[in-house]
Parts: C-alpha cells; structure tokens; sequence
C-alpha cells in the first residue's frame, strides 16, 4: 500500500516531490539520484527531476517505498 502524498497544487515536479515526501534533503541529493539511479513513475523509469505528477500518480524509490500523490 503506498504512503499518500497530499499536494495542494495542480501538479508538483518529481524533485518537489521526493523532497516533500522526505526522502532526500537536498535539491542536489534529489538531482544526483535521479541521474544515477531514477524512479519508477507509473511504472516507468524516470531520471527527469522537471517531471510534472499530478493526482493519482505513484511514484516508487526502490529500497525506500511507494509513494501516491493526493489532493
């Protein structure tokens, strides 16, 4: 069961979204995972840190969880 995520905007960029989600601290942390290891968004890889989620999307960091993106 992912963890629920609540953004009060239309949509939130997956850098954003790991650090509200309190995964890495830093923008530099997110931007050097993202390049080096990347993220399942839907079930696709992503390195793109710009990508936009909205509502209903999940996001997977492996060895940490699953995250949903609510409003």
């Amino acid at each position: 069961m992912p963890e629920k995520i609540t953004i009060r905007t239309e949509y939130i960029s997956l850098g954003q979204f790991i650090k509200l989600a309190n995964v890495l601290e830093s923008g530099g942390m997110v931007k050097t995972y993202l390049q080096d290891v990347g993220v399942l968004v839907n079930g696709e890889r992503e390195h793109r840190r710009g990508r936009k989620l909205y509502p209903g999307d999940v996001v997977k960091i492996e060895e940490i969880g699953s995250f949903l993106v609510t409003d």
